[in-house]
């Protein structure tokens, strides 16, 4: 429920995003009646589909469900349920934000720039973090490493922000409704990406419009931690044995999150937030 309403505080596709989220739809077949939304995608395949469906390929080498994502968000329920080999192909998207398919006669490039959302229970039996439980294959310890083990090291180094949610109570459900809701968290995503638009526009880097898509030396410039800051990063790149990748990425949600508060300049608890976020690695019970 949480991914599907993610599109709904994301600001409209732009006129250059819409016109590649069209030719996309286009090309697949999926433009019922030239109908054009400024509305960002939600793709949500079922863990069963082929390597095919998920990037591209096929007859006529068609765009996958990764392409048809493109400038929106991409759900993968049940993430460990999915093949290891078809998972480990988002790699290069992810990264890149182009699937390549090559054939014999012909070579297409598709865009892929989606915003991957996961959501996986803590282990098959989905009950090994509950208070008292013992499951039936052993140690619940063993049945979520076991579980976790189908999401590679590379691909779970690639998703920033790992949370664990708790199971909602019938208490939880009689709460009143929160006073920040997706209208108000809407207008914060805006002001947010307006700033990095202006800040990349100044620096005039062409195309690149958010914190994700910014190069990786542009990133160590916008995003330059204070001293308190530099010193903890620096810390934790050595402590949580941080890849070039997750330093980069750990640098881009900081700076989104001073975005969101409207800092000019990263700060220490930004970077303790990002880095608790990716910290959560060595127990993945929830991607």
């Amino acid at each position: 429920m949480l991914a599907a309403r993610l599109p709904s505080i994301l600001p409209p596709l732009s006129p250059r995003e819409l016109l590649e989220v069209s030719m996309i739809q286009s090309v697949a077949g999926e433009l019922k009646h030239g109908a054009l939304s400024n509305r960002r995608p939600f793709r949500q395949p079922h863990h069963s589909a082929s390597m095919a469906a998920l990037v591209g390929g096929g007859h006529n080498a068609r765009p996958g469900e990764a392409s048809l994502a493109h400038g929106g968000v991409l759900f993968l329920d049940e993430l460990p349920e999915f093949t290891p080999q078809v998972l480990d192909s988002l790699r290069q998207p992810m990264e890149t934000g182009e699937v390549m398919i090559a054939r014999a006669n012909h070579r297409v490039t598709y865009p892929a720039r989606f915003q991957l959302i996961a959501a996986m229970n803590p282990c098959r039996c989905g009950q090994a973090l509950e208070p008292g439980y013992a499951c039936r294959k052993g140690p619940n310890e063993r049945c979520v490493a076991q579980y976790g083990a189908r999401i590679s090291g590379p691909l779970l180094d690639r998703i920033d922000l790992r949370i664990e949610v708790g199971a909602v109570t019938a208490a939880d459900l009689i709460l009143p409704p929160p006073a920040e809701g997706s209208a108000e968290m809407a207008a914060r995503v805006a002001a947010a990406r307006t700033l990095q638009t202006e800040r990349f526009a100044a620096r005039g880097l062409s195309g690149v419009i958010t914190n994700a898509t910014c190069p990786a030396t542009m990133i160590e410039e916008v995003a330059a931690p204070d001293a308190e800051g530099a010193a903890l990063i620096r810390n934790a790149a050595e402590t949580m044995r941080l890849s070039a990748r997750g330093f980069h990425r750990t640098l881009r949600v900081a700076r989104t999150l001073a975005d969101l508060d409207g800092e000019a300049q990263v700060r220490r608890v930004h970077l303790a937030e990002a880095l608790s976020y990716r910290g959560r690695a060595e127990r993945p019970v929830a991607a």
